[in-house]
């Protein structure tokens, strides 16, 4: 018999990155996971949660009204929210009531030693844990194209393998039999390589507009020597997208929240992360400049400051 999947969490207001990623990942969990129960949803602003099982297919989806009720009724709970004090508290809530033999699923982009906890935690309430972040953005998690990093044990792993590659995700990364904060260390530092892109970019852009070279033809060139990620926000800094949505796609306070992860991690390690820390400072501005909507991709308005331009193009 297939088992019973929630999925806990949508977002918040300012964080559409994780609502519209979330979205994507219950879309595809219902249209491609072959289910064969109706997925639970929950989520704390109810309405968000309703309006999306009206989107999806006429009975594939549920409500439920409380994280104990979804639990209660689920298999495998897959969690996605916006912090560590977030995911802390849903857990908690998760195992108020008897959660012995569920598999919990964490998509969250958190701490390692906060994934290592709600390890202890759920292990100890006689559940499994598995992480699971993801990397994409969220038109990627619309169309099943994220890549998922799974950690944990190796049991528990292959249980959730058949909703990542081929319905949530393109690909896996498998740590199975590895410790889960081996899946968040990778997170982490996987987005600082996201951050550092999209400084460069900035900075490359506003070269090119104060040489003469012009940012469109910079674009023609990042475009063919680098399609996917960087020509996509590339796209985003030249035609004002950065600075004209009201809500961000990658929030600046979600990526500070990620830089102060990843500066904690180097401090212990005893590395440095010089780059990411030209990054954090322009990120820094974009919060004063733009405050809740301000978009990682708006390092190229912070750039173009510092240039003598102004912050939007």
């Amino acid at each position: 018999m297939a088992p019973q999947l929630a999925f806990l969490g949508l977002g918040s207001m300012g964080r559409l990155y994780l609502l519209t990623a979330s979205k994507g990942m219950c879309k595809n969990l219902v249209e491609k996971g072959e289910l064969g129960k109706p997925l639970i949803i929950y989520n704390r602003t109810e309405k968000r949660a309703t309006d999306l099982s009206k989107s999806l297919p006429s009975g594939k989806s549920t409500v439920a009204s409380t994280v104990e009720e979804a639990v209660s009724k689920a298999d495998i709970i897959f969690t996605c929210v916006g912090d560590d004090a977030a995911i802390n508290q849903t857990i908690d809530a998760a195992l108020k009531g008897n959660s012995k033999g569920k598999l919990f699923v964490d998509c969250s982009t958190v701490h390692p030693d906060t994934t290592e906890g709600l390890a202890k935690k759920i292990t100890a309430a006689g559940a499994e844990f598995v992480a699971c972040p993801v990397f994409g953005a969220p038109a990627m998690a619309d169309n099943g194209q994220l890549v998922c990093v799974l950690a944990g044990p190796e049991s528990s792993v292959e249980k959730v393998k058949p909703y990542t590659k081929g319905v949530i995700g393109r690909a896996n990364i498998d740590f199975g039999g590895q410790p889960v904060g081996k899946a968040l260390l990778l997170k982490v530092i996987g987005n600082t390589f996201v951050f550092n892109m999209v400084e460069t970019l900035s900075e490359g852009h506003v070269l090119a507009e104060k040489s003469g070279l012009g940012s469109d033809n910079l674009h023609l060139f990042v475009e063919a020597m680098f399609p996917g990620p960087y020509a996509a926000y590339s796209t985003r800094m030249i035609t004002g997208d950065y600075h004209k949505r009201e809500e961000p796609l990658f929030g600046v306070d979600l990526a500070r929240k990620d830089v102060a992860h990843a500066m904690e991690l180097a401090k212990d390690s005893g590395t440095h992360l010089k780059a990411l820390t030209v990054a954090d400072a322009h990120l820094e501005q974009v919060k004063k400049h733009r405050g809740e909507a301000g978009d990682i991709a708006a390092i190229y308005g912070a750039v173009r400051q510092e240039a003598g331009l102004k912050f939007e193009n």
